[in-house]
């Protein structure tokens, strides 16, 4: 099973680039992020169209998640568990296939919003680490891919990219993300490339594409049983290169 996630920055200006991609790459499940449209109005007709069923999780101009999928599909749930119930930031989709459950995930960033931006992307870790570990308890075969808005570990970004103040390489983003792993999670691409570059993301600004500097933000973190399956896991760097793109790169993963 090909299971893909992409953070692509307006579905409005990208439609076009997940069509084709998706004609190229043939993903089964496609996660996205950042579509930044209401739930009615994501292009789901155009999808269609190419053999796959969506289903949005929409917020006028900001934030906003998706699946689209050409294999069987259940929504679970539209927003993350442990939130407050009046969370209107439109950043999780759960679905459940025959194969498996994957969450779809637009982590805060952090940066905005002072202290209580920050305070806020770590108490949405905080719930996803809460839900994540509740699913493994049950053995569910489990995904959680997306934009977590972290660099793992210091070979995770350029040299230089970012201040060590920034929220997506703070130590308490960091230790959250670890606490994700020491769940049993498997961060796919660094298990089958342990070292060396494989940034998601590069900035419009300081012409950090010309240049490859770049984050490694985009992860798909797999259950025991599903790692232990995986046969490929990649960044695909040639959708930073097509006109007008996104500032992120879909991670495609591959499950036996």
């Amino acid at each position: 099973m090909k299971l893909a996630t992409w953070n692509v920055n307006s579905i409005r200006q990208r439609e076009a680039h997940v069509a084709r991609w998706l004609e190229r790459a043939q993903p089964d499940l496609l996660v996205l992020q950042e579509i930044k449209c209401e739930t009615a109005a994501f292009p789901a007709a155009r999808f269609e169209a190419l053999g796959y069923r969506s289903e949005a999780v929409g917020q006028r101009a900001y934030n906003g998640v998706a699946v689209l999928s050409r294999v069987p599909f259940e929504v679970v749930a539209r927003a993350l568990p442990g939130l407050p119930d009046d969370d209107a930031q439109a950043r999780f989709i759960e679905v459940r296939t025959a194969a498996m459950t994957v969450a779809g995930i637009y982590l805060p960033n952090g940066n905005s919003g002072g202290d209580a931006g920050f305070a806020y992307k770590l108490a949405w870790m905080d719930a996803l680490r809460t839900h994540a570990a509740a699913l493994l308890a049950d053995d569910v075969p489990l995904a959680i891919a997306g934009d977590f808005n972290v660099c793992p570990t210091d070979a995770d970004l350029s040299p230089g990219a970012l201040p060590p103040t920034d929220a997506l390489v703070h130590p308490e983003s960091r230790s959250r993300f670890r606490a994700l792993l020491w769940l049993g999670l498997t961060d796919a691409v660094r298990a089958l490339h342990p070292s060396g570059p494989m940034w998601t993301f590069w900035d419009y600004q300081a012409a950090c594409w010309p240049r490859d500097v770049g984050l490694r933000i985009d992860h798909v973190l797999l259950s025991p049983t599903l790692a232990e399956r995986l046969t490929a896991a990649v960044p695909d760097r040639r959708e930073r290169g097509e006109d007008a793109p996104s500032d992120h790169v879909p991670v495609l993963v591959e499950v036996d």
